[in-house]
């Protein structure tokens, strides 16, 4: 073999190699604890399921904290830390996740499970990926293939969290541009909002609709007035901002396409839901009237939207660390 063939050769096989070794999905893989944990997964939905049997609202719950966490430095587990040691701000203080993030009790949980079978091997931001697509496949929604691999984070960002993460009362154009801050488009912008298909939502986060909507001294006039009458009575003016409502009132804790039906009615609950298919003009709207109608592209895209968002910036290979307690770093 000539020198030139050889050398050839072997650029070749390292090029594979390298491929191989760092596909474009950032090296996440969906094999990655099959011969260091291989029941991950089951391990992770039987807690879940334990969970959802006193409370019915924590699939939601769970599935939200996967896209607060991957919404600031990227699905690291950022999130879960809480404040002490190196944490001079904790990210559950941030105005998106103060006295509204839910779901912590049941992330330590499975980790406990975990730490039992296989000690020091799954990361907790693995697992809040993991858990999300449990909580949906559990409420009802599509299962799909979980990339796995990510590791956890050493600092947080409450700053981050307070400035990336969308807020309910923005307009359609700056939850886009949030979106595709972080790589995600349209499509997904449309599908994960779909998630708002269980749980629910405090009435602070959507009573500027009710009464004085931007200042008109009047209601949104994208909201269904029949609808509106049972919110105000829900969330009368100067009430209890905590009050909880259902997101998707035909069937609050199924995961189905009804989210959307509903915005065609307008009953929308949140400010950021309705904007998808009332803003004039907007490429959501098409992409809302598919949903609606079909729950199979609805489920096909929502699944592959996680699948997007579970590749914002993660920590790989020797980056970061495996937490053994998802609520501070190693040695804190």
């Amino acid at each position: 073999m000539s020198s030139l063939t050889h050398s050839l050769l072997t650029t070749t096989i390292f090029s594979v190699l390298t491929i191989f070794l760092h596909p474009s999905n950032a090296q996440l893989s969906s094999t990655f604890y099959s011969t260091t944990c291989p029941n991950v997964s089951s391990i992770v939905r039987s807690v879940i399921q334990q969970a959802l049997q006193s409370d019915t609202r924590i699939a939601a719950s769970l599935t939200r904290l996967h896209f607060h966490d991957c919404f600031v430095n990227g699905c690291d587990g950022s999130l879960l830390l809480d404040q002490g040691g190196n944490i001079t701000l904790s990210e559950k203080n941030a105005a998106p996740n103060n006295n509204s993030a839910r779901g912590f009790n049941v992330v330590d949980n499975i980790k406990t499970s975990l730490e039992n079978s296989c000690p020091g091997v799954v990361s907790c931001a693995d697992i809040l990926a993991l858990a999300a697509e449990a909580s949906v496949s559990l409420g009802g929604g599509p299962s799909w293939t979980v990339l796995l691999g990510r590791r956890d984070g050493l600092i947080a960002n409450q700053s981050g969290a307070n400035t990336s993460i969308p807020a309910p009362t923005e307009s359609l154009a700056n939850v886009t541009a949030k979106f595709s801050a972080v790589g995600l488009n349209i499509t997904d912008l449309v599908a994960l909002s779909g998630a708002h298909t269980f749980g629910r939502a405090q009435c602070r986060f959507f009573n500027q609709r009710l009464f004085n909507f931007s200042g008109t001294g009047s209601p949104d006039p994208t909201l269904n007035s029949s609808y509106l009458a049972t919110l105000q009575q829900n969330c009368p003016q100067n009430g209890n901002g905590n009050t909880l409502n259902n997101l998707d009132p035909s069937s609050p804790d199924t995961f189905d396409n009804n989210y959307f039906q509903n915005l065609l009615n307008n009953q929308g609950l949140l400010q950021t839901d309705q904007e998808l298919f009332s803003t004039s003009g907007s490429a959501t709207i098409s992409i809302v009237n598919n949903f609606a109608n079909n729950q199979t592209a609805f489920f096909q895209a929502f699944a592959q939207s996680m699948i997007n968002m579970g590749n914002i910036s993660p920590l790989t290979g020797s980056q970061g660390e495996i937490r053994l307690d998802c609520k501070k770093v190693n040695g804190s």
